[in-house]
């Protein structure tokens, strides 16, 4: 035998699961494949958790959770079903949703088992992200028209107990160190899957290159600064990534792995600018969400072997009006001086609509007194980052004048039309109607006291006020297996897609929670799909 063929096959691996990529989706597979009594081989490219490690650590889960019931909140099944099924907009089968609906209080359940902890503490104020002393919040659509008319609204963002924008941190860390200790499951950080193992049409296995038992502190530093500020600084994370990977081939070796099933939950592709182009995503003047990582790697696995893809124009971009949440008591409107849509809706979904109807191009009108209000609210609901972007906002990010005309020549937009706009709005509260975007009764308030402010929500990225964005699309999976589909139809077996890197729940509407909450759905459907045909061959066998 010679030395290459016997160091071959002393690198050569044999799990019932192997999982790539360890956020969200990838540690719940593993854990969920772990309780079903298979053995796991759990890889990371970096030292695991992902963009979810550093997201804001929110679950998106209602009908009922232990949580909600902690906090004396009424949900049902029906009730989240009622309101999903609109965002979700035939994005993924109506029975699907259903049963992400109906599985979500025991996923609550699930985690805290783990050691992941919540707090029924209602945030009683409209925001992107509560403060710390608040870990339950309306972190979606529900209580904003027309989502309200077909369900009644429940707060279902389930922040993850940790001080600031630690709840990512956190909650990873916490499922890391579970999985970590579970005798069934082997985590590999440091790898990077160079290809999939294909025998008689079906994934078998997977080939990849990393370090074992690898330590190495400029490795740490490196990667921990990538990760932590590539997605505010791009070049910088890039630069760190490429530091980091030049002391990791210098130890690197090739291996192999084999399994009954694959799942692929590497992230999607944010970062990966050539893919986003090609298929059309609107990310121009935005700020990659993500890491170097969100690279689309996993998703080019599943194409490279026949896998077809879909939603991958799909972006969520945010521009947030909350917090302060007084200003959603303004008017936004386009750059031809029209409303876009009510300005209450989730940051997500308002612009949504601006960037795919309006050119991207919003500008906030308030009066003095919603802008002392914002002054005065906004610092007691904001974590750090908020207080800052404010600060920018308040001092030098508005436009400042007597009247809306003389406020609307000044930001250059159609003086006749935004006065237009803006009396209408006005008028009709005046009238005690409905105004003309439903906004809901405690937000509509009319615009009267000068001066005036104007601030520019319009999509350009800025270190003072960033638009993150990150993509929903990726390969198209059987809805009740997990297993990667081909263009026909069919499936590609022994592979499987989760997360980001697969279509999901949020693939058309992105809310706080729902791709993390996707994550472990899909994981974890994946995970139990792949013990079904495992229990299923050793009966034949037997």
């Amino acid at each position: 035998m010679t030395i290459q063929k016997e160091w071959q096959m002393m690198n050569n691996e044999k799990f019932d699961v192997i999982v790539v990529g360890a956020g969200m989706a990838g540690v719940c597979a593993s854990l969920e494949a772990a309780e079903q009594g298979q053995t796991v081989l759990l890889i990371d490219v970096a030292y695991g958790g992902g963009t979810s490690g550093i997201s804001g650590g929110v679950v998106y889960a209602g009908g009922g959770t232990s949580t909600q019931l902690e906090a004396g909140v009424e949900d049902s099944i029906d009730n989240m079903y009622n309101y999903l099924i609109q965002e979700t907009a035939g994005v993924v089968k109506d029975e699907t949703v259903r049963r992400f609906c109906e599985e979500s209080p025991a996923s609550i359940d699930w985690l805290k088992a783990k050691g992941v902890k919540f707090q029924g503490t209602v945030c009683p104020y409209k925001t992107s992200y509560p403060n710390d002393q608040f870990y339950l919040y309306y972190s979606g659509n529900e209580k904003s028209y027309p989502y309200k008319n077909h369900a009644t609204p429940a707060p279902r963002g389930h922040r993850t107990v940790a001080k600031g924008l630690d709840s990512g941190k956190v909650l990873m860390e916490t499922l890391l160190s579970y999985a970590k200790k579970q005798p069934t499951i082997t985590f590999q950080p440091l790898c990077e899957i160079t290809d999939l193992i294909v025998e008689d049409d079906a994934v078998v296995g997977i080939k990849y290159r990393g370090v074992k038992n690898f330590s190495n502190g400029k490795h740490t530093r490196y990667s921990k600064i990538g990760t932590n500020y590539g997605k505010y600084i791009k070049p910088l994370g890039e630069k760190m990534d490429k530091l980091s990977n030049s002391i990791w081939e210098e130890s690197a070796k090739d291996y192999e792995a084999y399994a009954t099933g694959v799942i692929l939950s590497s992230g999607g592709f944010i970062f990966n600018s050539e893919m986003v182009k090609k298929y059309g995503g609107k990310a121009d003047h935005t700020m990659a969400l993500g890491t170097v990582h969100d690279s689309g790697y996993g998703i080019q696995l599943g194409q490279k072997v026949g896998g077809d893809v879909a939603h991958m124009d799909s972006l969520s971009i945010w521009r947030f009006l909350s917090p302060p949440s007084d200003f959603i008591r303004g008017v936004v409107v386009d750059g031809n001086g029209q409303r876009i849509l009510n300005e209450d809706l989730y940051g997500a979904t308002f612009t949504k609509k601006m960037v795919d109807q309006h050119d991207g191009k919003g500008y906030l009108f308030v009066d003095r007194e919603i802008w002392e209000a914002a002054k005065r609210n906004g610092p007691k609901e904001s974590l750090s980052f908020q207080a800052l972007m404010m600060q920018y906002l308040f001092k030098l990010g508005h436009y400042k004048a007597n009247s809306i005309a003389e406020l609307a020549k000044k930001v250059k937009l159609p003086e006749v039309v935004v006065v237009d706009t803006i009396t209408e709005y006005n008028n009709a509260i005046f009238l005690g109607k409905d105004e003309p975007m439903h906004k809901t009764a405690e937000a509509a308030t009319p615009l009267l006291r000068p001066p005036f402010y104007c601030v520019n929500v319009s999509i350009k990225n800025s270190p003072f006020n960033p638009a993150p964005a990150l993509t929903l699309g990726g390969l198209r999976v059987n809805e009740e297996t997990g297993e990667v589909l081909r263009a026909d139809g069919s499936e590609i077996s022994g592979l499987y897609a989760a997360g980001r890197t697969a279509v999901g729940i949020c693939s058309n509407s992105y809310l706080s929670g729902l791709s993390l909450a996707d994550g472990m759905f899909s994981g974890r459907r994946a995970a139990r799909h792949i013990a079904n045909v495992a229990s299923s061959v050793h009966t034949v066998e037997v």
